[in-house]
């Protein structure tokens, strides 16, 4: 199984804005493949391809991990590797970016536990609302992109944190929550 682990951001008067500003990116180029609204995560630790047994670990491990409820602010947009040459646009986040971080610490130590390396990347808190899928395109939003370096999105509730299945078809990724754990 491909999974990861995430918190999904499912408050729909953030989605909806999301969604305007995806409709924005797709008027200036559309070669763009958008993260579907029901899709919306901010990843905390990619894990790859397990197996049922790892799967049912992993959900152990999460489970045992403590924190309290707390705000993200999501604002401004982005790009990977670089703005003037989009591969991955993001939006990046501003308030909760502490709490973001030890929580992926937590869950960091846990996989250890299990025998799973450390990301080797480590951890980039941001939310992904497009992959740019023409090369000609790339370009195109770096304009916009700067310009929106401040654009406001809000605040979302992180209430728990989730063990997420994905499986890729040619519509794009379809993601099933294999377990939650909760805020304490």
């Amino acid at each position: 199984m491909r999974c990861f682990i995430s918190v999904d951001l499912e408050d729909r008067d953030f989605v909806e804005r999301v969604g305007r500003v995806q409709r924005d990116l797709l008027g200036i180029c559309g070669g763009l493949k958008l993260v579907e609204p029901q899709n919306l995560h901010i990843t905390l630790r990619f894990l790859g391809e397990i197996d049922e047994r790892m799967a049912y670990g992993v959900c152990e491990a999460i489970g045992g991990i403590e924190f309290n409820p707390f705000e993200v602010e999501l604002r401004g947009l982005g790009a990977f590797p670089k703005d003037g040459y989009a591969n991955v646009i993001w939006i990046g986040i501003r308030g909760g970016r502490r709490e973001l971080e030890e929580v992926s610490g937590k869950i960091e130590s846990r996989l250890r536990g299990l025998g799973i390396p450390p990301d080797e990347r480590g951890f980039s808190p941001h939310l992904t609302i497009a992959r740019v899928k023409s090369p000609g395109c790339r370009a195109k939003f770096k304009e916009f992109l700067s310009g929106s370096k401040e654009l406001e999105f809000g605040r979302v509730l992180v209430e728990s944190i989730r063990l997420k299945r994905s499986e890729l078809s040619s519509e794009g990724p379809t993601y099933y929550t294999l377990c939650e754990a909760r805020a304490k």
